[in-house]
């Protein structure tokens, strides 16, 4: 059994903390080349008869969706 298993972590989160660790071992200047290409910004897409969608943001998304969860 792999430690991160051992440890309760999916693999994609112990990877996840693993990047974080080395990015933040580097000097300033490699730190925030690193940092910004360790930012993401996921895209999603609903399909329908075998079409795609507009890709939309997900964040954009996810905050739109809790600011209207709010308000009710």
């Amino acid at each position: 059994m792999s430690f991160w298993k051992a440890a309760g972590l999916t693999y994609n989160r112990y990877m996840a903390v693993a990047a974080r660790t080395v990015r933040r071992s580097l000097k300033e200047e490699a730190r925030a080349v690193a940092e910004r290409r360790g930012q993401m910004d996921l895209k999603f897409a609903k399909w329908e008869n075998g079409k795609q969608g507009e890709a939309k943001s997900l964040a954009q998304d996810n905050q739109a969706a809790m600011a209207a969860q709010a308000e009710k």
